[in-house]
Protein backbone atom coordinates (compact mmCIF):
# COMPACT_ATOMS: atom_id res chain seq x y z
CA UNK A 1 0.00 0.00 0.00
CA UNK A 2 1.64 2.97 -1.04
CA UNK A 3 2.19 5.34 2.09
CA UNK A 4 2.54 9.70 1.24
CA UNK A 5 6.05 10.18 -0.16
CA UNK A 6 8.38 12.67 1.15
CA UNK A 7 8.12 14.62 -2.39
CA UNK A 8 4.82 14.19 -3.07
CA UNK A 9 2.45 17.49 -2.89
CA UNK A 10 -0.22 18.27 -1.21
CA UNK A 11 -2.22 18.74 -4.50
CA UNK A 12 -0.68 15.33 -5.60
CA UNK A 13 -1.91 13.42 -1.84
CA UNK A 14 -5.65 15.11 -2.73
CA UNK A 15 -5.99 14.08 -6.18
CA UNK A 16 -4.72 10.22 -4.83
CA UNK A 17 -7.72 10.48 -1.95
CA UNK A 18 -10.21 11.75 -4.45
CA UNK A 19 -9.44 9.04 -6.52
CA UNK A 20 -10.17 6.54 -3.77
CA UNK A 21 -13.01 8.25 -2.74
CA UNK A 22 -14.10 7.83 -6.07
CA UNK A 23 -14.06 3.78 -6.18
CA UNK A 24 -15.55 4.21 -2.54
CA UNK A 25 -18.59 5.95 -4.01
CA UNK A 26 -19.25 4.25 -6.98
CA UNK A 27 -18.63 0.66 -6.03
CA UNK A 28 -15.54 -0.13 -8.00
CA UNK A 29 -13.68 -1.84 -4.73
CA UNK A 30 -13.62 -5.27 -4.07
CA UNK A 31 -14.50 -5.87 -0.01
CA UNK A 32 -10.40 -7.23 0.35
CA UNK A 33 -9.53 -3.91 -1.55
CA UNK A 34 -11.92 -1.90 0.37
CA UNK A 35 -10.21 -2.13 3.48
CA UNK A 36 -6.67 -1.42 2.14
CA UNK A 37 -7.70 1.76 1.13
CA UNK A 38 -9.73 2.88 3.67
CA UNK A 39 -6.33 2.75 5.35
CA UNK A 40 -4.67 4.22 2.79
CA UNK A 41 -7.00 7.63 2.62
CA UNK A 42 -6.58 7.71 6.50
CA UNK A 43 -3.05 7.88 5.90
CA UNK A 44 -3.60 10.07 3.10
CA UNK A 45 -5.62 12.30 5.48
CA UNK A 46 -2.89 12.61 8.55
CA UNK A 47 -0.20 13.49 5.71
CA UNK A 48 -2.29 16.24 4.38
CA UNK A 49 -3.18 17.39 7.69
CA UNK A 50 0.59 17.64 9.15
CA UNK A 51 0.66 19.98 5.76
CA UNK A 52 -1.67 21.95 6.22
CA UNK A 53 -0.97 22.86 10.10
CA UNK A 54 2.52 23.26 8.98
CA UNK A 55 1.43 25.61 6.57
CA UNK A 56 -0.55 27.36 9.05
CA UNK A 57 2.34 27.73 11.62
CA UNK A 58 4.34 29.58 8.79
CA UNK A 59 1.56 32.27 7.81
CA UNK A 60 0.94 33.25 11.59
CA UNK A 61 4.61 33.47 12.12
CA UNK A 62 4.99 35.30 8.99
CA UNK A 63 1.90 37.78 10.00
CA UNK A 64 3.33 38.18 13.66
CA UNK A 65 6.95 39.64 12.23
CA UNK A 66 4.95 41.85 9.90
CA UNK A 67 3.02 42.79 12.89
CA UNK A 68 6.26 43.16 14.89
CA UNK A 69 7.74 45.09 12.31
CA UNK A 70 5.27 47.77 11.48
CA UNK A 71 4.93 48.31 15.62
Amino acid sequence: MPVPKKKETYSQAMARLEKIVNQIDNNELEIDQLAEKIKEANEIIAFCESKLTKADREIEKILAEKQESEE
